[in-house]
């Protein structure tokens, strides 16, 4: 019997392919490209987040819709990709935040808490049982100035004036 050489890589996610690849993740960004787009816009007065909410079929209840998230009273959550995904995504950044005001006794820094949330992902990029997160997240916020970041499925995080993710995210840009 004849298995195909990149099979192996393929299931495995803690193997890189010879190429370097880690294609569980790989798939996890190809969930988010196929999502409904989000578009973040950094300002000096603040941040805007937009989603598409469109309604894809009569039967769906318009306000079950959920793609913009308050996470803390500074902080909000653009999402695109898998919904639950991005639902646990949004908890745990709740949890965080409420975790800072408890020790802290003070609001979570945006920054701070978008390296928290890619820490969290890319631990699902590591460990057998466990798969990286289909979701991306748009974290926006305002502490000592507007701040805007991405979170990627691997784990990354980059901060943006502007930026879009999920479906036709070249044609948003």
């Amino acid at each position: 019997m004849h298995v195909a050489p990149q099979m192996g890589y393929d299931r495995a996610i803690t193997v890189f392919s010879p190429d370097g690849r880690l294609f569980q993740v790989e798939y996890a960004r190809e969930a988010v490209k196929r999502g409904t787009p989000a578009i973040g816009i950094n300002t000096t007065e603040g941040v805007i987040l937009l989603v598409d909410k469109r309604v894809t079929t009569r039967l769906l209840e318009p306000s079950s819709i959920e793609k913009i998230y308050q996470i803390d009273e500074h902080i909000g959550v653009a999402t695109s990709g898998l919904v639950a995904d991005a639902r646990m995504l949004v908890d745990r950044a709740r949890l965080e935040a409420m975790i800072n005001r408890v020790v802290y006794d003070e609001p979570i820094e945006v920054e701070t808490l978008a390296k928290k949330i890619c820490d969290f992902k890319q631990q699902f990029t590591q460990y057998g049982g466990v798969r990286p997160f289909g979701t991306s997240l748009l974290i926006a916020g305002v502490d000592t100035k507007s701040r805007l970041y991405e979170t990627d499925p691997s784990g990354a995080l980059l901060g943006y004036k502007a930026t879009a993710i999920g479906a036709n995210r070249n044609v948003v840009m």
